[in-house]
């Protein structure tokens, strides 16, 4: 995710909702302002709210993805001697209608919907495929007996079959409130008081997972069952067991879950994790040792801030998962009505004199509990101002906590008789209840001080000095963050913009953040920013043409000398000698570049050691340079340089600085110097291969026609670092470019250069952040007297390790990959490993290297858990985020150069989910696009890919979760989401992974990569016929549009050493021989992706000696 996004939520003093984004300076109301309400809280998918009738609200935010779930149901059947196949089935099977398990009925006419927010979206329907083979056209799958595995094939010994009937029901409350059902069953059908989201960063799967959590009138504590994206509405209430009655609770986006209870003290959840997300028990924590009692509390990440009833803000230190009720109490110099901490930790909050909205400024890891309160001066829509002005029958509902704020909490001695169901509900000015006639006003229990809170308008001077500060300056409204308001701003702002309640959930922003919501100046205050960027460009663009008038009158005039320049950079690093004995020796590095005025500057690469008391020294010409490449290097700041004979014998030159940032000037200067040798242009070019690297880091190389008919080409491209951090990357050949993060985010090429450490322009730099998982593994041996502990064989692996236990990988010693990675989370046992986990997240096995399983045998030995830690990657780059949907994979159809600046690009893209998405409106003028398409499938899909057809037809490419490939019919520019999908089943006893299609051919690695060949496609048979085997030990591949196909070569036997991840091209590739005849292999390892989509050169045509493997013959490991 990028640094700034979502929305800010906020309740009114008249129950009405808004939202505010980062690049907004407006609120914005939500539909159905009719609805009025007293308590919200915010998460990634949307709102949960309290309405004034005490019942739970939910609003589902609107996205591209609908919300669609898919329902079964399987029919079963016997065979017997007289009949045949029927229904009639002996009495110890399952019945005749069942779920695919048959522990249950499911009759066709009985499968209901959750709730009125559902509808149908057809009639049940047979599914005509298992494990990726297509059934016959009644849909049967076969066995011996009903819990057998079951074929597509009838054999002889078949005795039972059954079929899958399904049937697609699809949420309709987007963009509306929704009540949530009430609870048929069971006994929590209460009114409630509270509701909070958390837990969306717990766990990835299911998707959208929340944990919305509650309290009643009647101080119960219930959780929300089953929430996630496909069931927004969760199943039920789960009643969770508090030593009294409970006023409010609070969850953070991970495992916090915090308590407060009528009587004042605080409770801290334990045992929340991804396994079980409602935890296992209480941690009584005691409140701030103030006169007054806490009224509100709020938690994040690792942070606490709560309220007292007089308005002062505390800080709770040392919070963290394993010590989730944290250190002791910190009082803040400041008075709130309440506060809301957010992602990312950052806190706001409402306050208690002005009722503005605040926010802390200067949030961060060093310092959690920031530096100053800065207001958000924001007015509303003018049109929702009027029509609520307008409405005289609006119920003004404030939060219980606006009452609580000017009162004393009962003690735990107070008569326990006193209602527990009171609305806490207040007038909020006297014009207020002049408007409010005939509608009645609940008062706080009789320990209230006040019948009103106190937010009269505030003087000036007062309002300078914020919530509860001392005023610095009487003459003007001070923003403490360092602007001011002049006394004309006053009269612009919306003053009916009274705050009760503030909800951060769903706004992702940092400490380095800038949203439009603050001050920039002493000017206006909604006035807009004062630098207009289409005068300066045009002031730029004179000065330009002016420079470039002078200077060509000047052109054919001889220099006055040709004396040329000598440029030298020294500096120190180590090198890593490869050969015996191998280790670090330190040497002198020197970089010399000689400008003259005619030519192209001339570079070279000194390096000096020292052997015993001998000094030499290795020299690199610059244009002889291939690669500079960082290497993942948890000890060191490592990176290699590559040249063509360097990488031949994959043995690059390694070296090493003193700390990162050396490391990242010396790349800097010599990605320069690389560039520059070469007469290389900023920006990438149309035409440009792209890839990337295990690291994230993005290289583009231009690959000329002359380069790629040349022997041996691959080891000859020079390949230039693009600044940015990203999982994969498509091109188009038009200039369209897009990247998918770690954490799944969708990014598009600016047309900028540089970015991180790299040298170029600020035009199209962008702030980008990407996020990983982090993992290591406990591991355990068993033995007879105290069975499972960490004491192994002297064989053995690690007790902490990584995946393959040659790594020692301890919780206090394991670092991010690069310092450029900063913790976001703690270590967390993590219940999503392949194989299942137990209760605690053990899997067993027999022994550390055989394969493991959820469940105990008597047979296992060992068994082993993994740990989970989230680390963050702060940098910028050409790159600009396409909110908001999460991908997991995308492809551009290949565009020529050519065409119109205006012409559609086809992109498609699986969500993480596994929906099939077409976007709207891509071409070179928009990248960007301007919404998604959802095309329906039967089943969740993994990868997709666009080929591109004659006549403006589009060949669309996909494979599914089972690893069976999918056709997409119909596919045009006419008509850009196409018809009906054709299943082709996968290759035999295999599972795809991966699928790449050019104009004529398709290809696809499987899950043991081996590259596969699709024969048989022509114009009147677009499936083909069956699927070939090219070449094994191929990790990825990709196919141009011109037939080309490149792909990463997984394993790859130089002079010197094996290099993984290898770039490689298949040469001899043609009509007469589509599948090539050898592979000539380039920069490598550690590359993961390659592109070559936008590769207009034409590939190839004889094979070549000395790099390559002839045939299909598996790279030498």
């Amino acid at each position: 995710m990028a640094g700034i996004g979502g929305r800010l939520w906020a309740l009114d003093v008249r129950g009405g909702a808004f939202t505010l984004a980062p690049h907004e300076s407006r609120w914005r109301p939500c539909p159905d302002p009719r609805l009025e309400l007293k308590r919200l809280s915010a998460g990634p998918q949307g709102c949960w709210a309290i309405g004034y009738d005490h019942r739970v609200y939910a609003f589902v935010r609107p996205g591209d993805i609908p919300v669609r779930v898919q329902e079964e149901a399987f029919e079963n059947q016997r065979w017997n001697p007289v009949d045949g196949f029927g229904g009639k089935l002996l009495p110890s099977d399952r019945w005749g209608w069942s779920t695919e398990d048959g522990l249950g009925p499911r009759y066709l006419g009985q499968v209901r919907l959750p709730s009125p927010a559902w509808e149908w979206e057809g009639d049940w329907t047979l599914f005509l495929s298992i494990a990726g083979e297509p059934t016959d056209a009644q849909g049967w799958t076969y066995a011996l007996d009903f819990p057998a595995p079951y074929s597509h094939k009838k054999h002889w010994n078949s005795c039972v079959r059954r079929r899958r009937w399904i049937r697609y029901r699809r949420y309709t409350a987007i963009n509306k409130w929704a009540q949530i059902p009430v609870q048929e069953e069971g006994s929590y059908q209460d009114l409630f008081h509270d509701v909070c989201l958390g837990g969306w960063d717990l766990a990835e799967e299911p998707p959208g997972r929340l944990s919305v959590w509650a309290v009643t009138t009647e101080g119960k504590v219930l959780y929300r069952d089953d929430v996630h994206h496909s069931n927004p509405e969760g199943r039920e209430w789960i009643g969770v067991e508090i030593p009294s009655e409970a006023l409010q609770v609070s969850a953070g986006p991970i495992s916090l879950v915090w308590v407060l209870l009528w009587e004042g003290k605080l409770l801290a959840r334990e045992g929340v994790n991804q396994k079980n997300p409602m935890g296992e028990g209480w941690v009584v924590v005691d409140p701030p040792d103030h006169e007054f009692g806490v009224v509100q509390v709020s938690v994040g990440t690792r942070v606490i801030w709560c309220i007292t009833s007089d308005g002062q803000v505390w800080f709770r230190r040392g919070v963290c998962a394993d010590s989730p009720a944290g250190l002791s109490w910190v009082s803040m110099v400041s008075k709130m009505m309440m506060v809301s901490v957010g992602v990312n930790d950052q806190v706001f909050g409402v306050g208690r004199e002005d009722r503005m909205v605040y926010f802390r400024q200067g949030v961060c890891a060093d310092e959690a509990s920031g530096k100053v309160w800065k207001p958000i001066l924001c007015g509303r829509d003018a049109e929702e101002g009027v029509e609520r002005a307008a409405g005289g029958s609006h119920r003004s509902s404030l939060t219980s906590l606006n009452s609580l704020a000017d009162m004393n909490l009962r003690s735990s001695g107070d008569d326990a008789a006193e209602s527990n169901d009171t609305d806490f509900t207040l007038m909020a000015t006297e014009d207020t209840q002049q408007s409010h006639r005939g509608t009645e006003s609940t008062l706080t229990p009789a320990t209230a001080v006040s019948s009103k809170p106190n937010i009269t308008p505030t003087p000036r001077a007062e309002l300078a000095a914020g919530p509860g500060e001392d005023c610095m300056d009487a003459g003007s409204v001070s923003s403490l963050g360092g602007g001011s308001i002049s006394g004309d701003t006053l009269g612009n702002m919306d003053r009916g913009l009274l705050w009760a309640w503030v909800s951060t959930g769903a706004c992702d922003i940092d400490s380095q953040s800038q949203p439009l919501w603050f001050i920039q100046s002493t000017g206006s205050l909604l006035s807009g920013p004062v630098r207009d960027p289409a005068w300066r460009r045009d002031i730029v663009q004179q000065l330009t043409n002016r420079s470039l008038r002078e200077i060509s009158n000047f052109e054919d005039y001889q220099p006055a000398t040709d004396k040329k320049t000598v440029w030298v950079r020294r500096g120190v690093l180590s090198w890593w000698q490869d050969w015996y004995p191998q280790r670090w020796i330190d040497l002198t590095v020197l970089l010399e570049q000689l400008e003259g005025a005619e030519e192209r500057p001339e570079a070279m690469l000194f390096l000096h050691y020292m052997v015993g008391t001998t000094k030499k020294y290795l020299h690199i010409f610059i244009s002889e340079i291939t690669a500079l490449v960082p290497v993942l290097d948890t000890n060191r700041h490592t990176f290699a340089v590559y040249t063509a004979e360097r990488t031949e014998s994959r043995a690059p030159i390694r070296l090493a600085a003193a700390t990162e940032q050396d490391m990242h000037d010396w790349l800097a200067v010599l990605n320069t110097a690389c560039c520059e040798a070469r007469g290389l242009s900023r920006s990438p070019s149309h035409r440009a291969v792209w890839s990337v690297t295990c690291r994230g880091d993005v290289f583009v190389s231009e690959c000329s026609s002359e380069a790629s008919s040349s022997p041996s080409s691959a080891l000859h491209m020079f390949w230039r670092q693009i600044g940015g951090h990203l999982r994969l990357v498509e091109s188009d050949g038009s200039g369209v470019v897009w990247g998918l993060g770690y954490d799944h985010t969708a990014w598009v090429y600016t047309g900028g250069h540089g970015g991180g450490f790299l040298q170029g322009s600020t035009d199209g730099m962008h702030p980008q952040t990407d996020v990983i998982q982090v993992y290591i593994y406990e591991n355990q041996r068993w033995n007879p007297l105290s069975g499972y502990t960490a004491r192994g064989l002297p064989t053995d692996r690690y007790m902490w390790s990584d995946i393959t236990g040659l790594q020692e990988r301890t919780k206090t010693h394991t670092k991010p990959p690069s310092p450029q990675w900063t913790w976001v989370s703690d270590w967390a046992v993590d219940f999503g490993v392949p194989g299942g986990t137990d209760r605690e997240g053990w899997q067993y096995a027999a022994d550390f290297p055989a394969r493991y399983h959820g469940y105990k045998t008597i047979k296992d030995f060992v068994r082993r858990r993994r740990w989970s830690r989230r680390c963050r990657l702060v940098t910028n780059g050409p790159w600009l985020e396409v909110p908001p949907l999460s991908l997991r994979h995308l492809s551009l159809k290949a565009t020529s150069p050519q065409a119109p600046a205006d012409s559609p690009v086809a992109l498609w893209a699986v969500s993480r989910k596994g929906d099939v998405l077409c976007r709207l409106g891509v071409s070179r003028v928009s990248p960007a696009g301007s919404s998604w398409l959802h095309v329906s499938t039967d089943q969740p899909f993994v990868a997709v890919s666009v080929g591109s057809g004659g006549d403006g037809v589009v060949s669309v490419w996909a494979l599914a979760l089972d690893g069976s490939a999918f056709l997409r019919t119909g596919v045009s520019d006419v008509n850009p989401v196409g018809q009906t999908w054709i299943h082709l089943a996968a290759p035999t006893k295999q599972k795809l992974k991966h699928i790449s299609a050019g104009p004529s051919t398709v290809f696809a690695v499987d899950e043991q990569n081996q590259l596969w060949f699709r024969s048989g496609i022509e114009a009147q048979a677009p499936c083909g016929t069956n699927w070939e085997m090219v070449s094994p030990n191929v990790r990825f591949v990709s196919v141009g549009p011109q037939n080309q196909v490149w792909g990463i070569a997984d394993a790859v036997q130089g002079s010197q050493s094996t290099s993984r991840g290898v770039v490689c091209c298949r040469t001899g590739v043609g009509p007469a021989s589509p599948t090539g005849q050898s592979w000539d292999y380039g920069i490598g390892g550690g590359w993961d992706y390659i592109t070559v989509r936008g590769n207009w050169t034409r590939p190839q045509r004889q094979g070549v000696e000395g790099n390559s493997a002839a045939g299909s013959e598996t790279p030498r490991p």
